[in-house]
């Protein structure tokens, strides 16, 4: 695997080599321009500790984490999904993950500058990331500002979503060499589609063949809805280089709580120089303050409880939603659709593509003060879709859908 050269990896200079051999035998060197002042007893009383400018983040913060991410995937092997989904593995000869070592382990402010990161670390600038179309323009926009070009791939919709496989491997071939990494949502938002067990078999290949690392963005796994057997996380892959990135802001549905972490696996000499980079630029960002990785313990103590939280909330709006819409069908006047979402926080909405997209939004705003996301906002290929969010609490979510069928049928009126 080749990583950008906008990190210095090089051979450590002769005194920095013998300081790290002193230190992984266990008899780290005195520093005589030892320059942080929680050493020294400097730092105020209200924050005694020493920083141990970690660049993965504090041990502690990612032991912890380590804990509860192999907790919870003892807690999945036992539960009802788990037979097909191992099934479904081991037929296509994808083991389960290992347990996960906190060294794999780079914690963070948030997924977002997860993606920087990993495109500093793998793409030159004028190099590339595939990122799924229809999809959430994050990818696209931090690549902007990377200097990372974003090739989409497509998914299309044939009573469930699927990956254009053939997309991915065109533009992988027509890159020549330039596309570094292939990003895959799971599930993705907003179609919702989790990584099928073939799809996933042929990504790996195709990463393999063309020297390209996975990028997994796994925040919504856990949030279940209409999903099919089979599917599995990316997180903990051996097969290629995969960064796998999970955080709080959706564990805990608490966007405000700015926590994320990657987590590297894949064959160990991919990712021990990739780490060996990675070090690099989360050194030169600077780790975790102690201030918020002293508190990921008790987030995580929290994480089961608000998962499942927001899992009943959403699952129980989803099963809402098709009421309404099928109320609205037997009364004659239905043409309002929901896709099949397999998982996530949001499902895609589908009506009359005789009615303009723009054209439902400025009524909404102006006739109920609602604003929206239409499809085209996710770059879906064709008029006709409204994205809606599950979260609302359920009468707010009943008045919700019942706005967007009202101003539906006043548009076809």
């Amino acid at each position: 695997m080749r990583f950008s050269s906008r990190v210095n990896a090089g051979a450590m200079n002769p005194i920095a080599a013998q300081a790290a051999a002193a230190k992984a035998a266990g008899h780290p060197l005195g520093q005589l321009n030892d320059s942080n002042p929680t050493h020294h007893g400097l730092a105020p009383q209200f924050l005694p500790e020493a920083y141990t400018a970690d660049p993965r983040g504090p041990l502690g913060a990612r032991q912890a984490i380590a804990d509860f991410i192999n907790a919870s995937r003892g807690r999945c092997a036992n539960s009802a999904n788990a037979p097909a989904a191992n099934a479904a593995n081991a037929s296509l000869s994808l083991p389960a993950a290992p347990a996960v070592d906190p060294s794999n382990l780079y914690v963070l402010s948030s997924t977002s500058e997860a993606y920087a990161w990993l495109a500093m670390l793998l793409c030159n600038p004028g190099e590339a990331i595939l990122m799924p179309k229809p999809g959430y323009p994050l990818i696209e926009s931090i690549c902007n500002l990377t200097a990372t070009r974003a090739i989409p791939y497509q998914q299309f919709f044939d009573g469930s979503w699927a990956l254009d496989l053939a997309s991915i491997e065109n533009a992988l071939r027509e890159g020549n060499g330039s596309v570094k990494a292939i990003a895959v949502i799971n599930p993705n938002n907003p179609t919702g589609a989790y990584t099928k067990p073939g799809e996933r078999q042929r990504l790996i290949e195709l990463a393999k063949h063309y020297d390209a690392a996975i990028i997994a963005d796994e925040v919504f796994y856990d949030f279940t809805l209409e999903p099919f057997d089979g599917n599995a996380r990316w997180a903990g892959e051996q097969g290629v280089l995969t960064f796998s990135l999970d955080g709080f802001s959706k564990m805990l549905a608490a966007p405000h709580a700015k926590v994320g972490w990657i987590e590297v696996s894949g064959p160990a000499e991919d990712v021990a120089q990739a780490e060996r980079h990675l070090d690099m630029i989360s050194d030169d960002f600077l780790p975790m303050s102690n201030l918020i990785a002293d508190r990921i313990p008790a987030m995580l103590q929290e994480a089961a409880t608000q998962t499942e939280r927001v899992a009943a909330r959403v699952r129980g709006n989803m099963a809402e939603l098709h009421r309404l819409l099928d109320a609205d069908k037997q009364s004659g006047d239905g043409v309002v659709d929901v896709l099949r979402s397999e998982g996530g926080w949001n499902v895609l909405l589908r009506f009359p593509s005789s009615i303009d997209e723009n054209a439902l939004g400025l009524r909404l705003a102006h006739d109920f003060h609602m604003n929206c996301q239409p499809g085209y906002y996710f770059d879906m290929q064709s008029n006709g879709f409204l994205s809606i969010s599950l979260l609302p609490k359920p009468t707010q979510f009943e008045r919700n859908v019942r706005i967007i069928l009202d101003a539906v049928h006043r548009e076809l009126a």
